[in-house]
Order: structure tokens, then C-alpha cells, then sequence
């Protein structure tokens, strides 16, 4: 698996990401979602494989691709 270490303005809807900041710290999932807050911050909502969803910053997460 390859890492590429992505801007968060380079993350895309359907990309597999893993949390490395903040609260959700150590879980992964599936990119969704990409807004941007009032205050000019990136979040994204973040999609595990069970089913649940999250919603972090982008600043929080490396995007890993197959």
C-alpha cells in the first residue's frame, strides 16, 4: 500500500483515509462529504467499514491509496 501524504484540499470523495489528529484518532475509513466550515476549515465526513460515519477535519488525516 502506498502512502501519499495529500493537502486537504487534494482529498477526494471515495478516498481511504486514516485519522492521525484530533478526537477520532486511529480510525479509517472512506472519504465523504467534503465541506468547508464557516470559519474556512476543511471537514469531512468519514465513513467506517461497519457502517458508522464521523465527521473530523481534514487537517486530521492522511490519505492512504491501493
Amino acid at each position: 500500500m502506498n502512502k501519499q501524504n495529500k493537502t486537504p484540499e487534494e482529498l477526494q470523495d471515495g478516498d481511504f483515509c486514516k485519522v492521525t489528529g484530533g478526537t477520532h484518532t486511529g480510525k479509517s475509513g472512506t472519504v465523504h462529504d467534503i465541506k468547508t466550515s464557516k470559519t474556512g476549515h476543511l471537514t469531512i465526513t468519514v465513513k467506517q467499514a461497519d457502517g458508522v460515519r464521523f465527521k473530523t477535519l481534514a487537517k486530521n488525516v492522511t490519505v492512504e491509496k491501493n
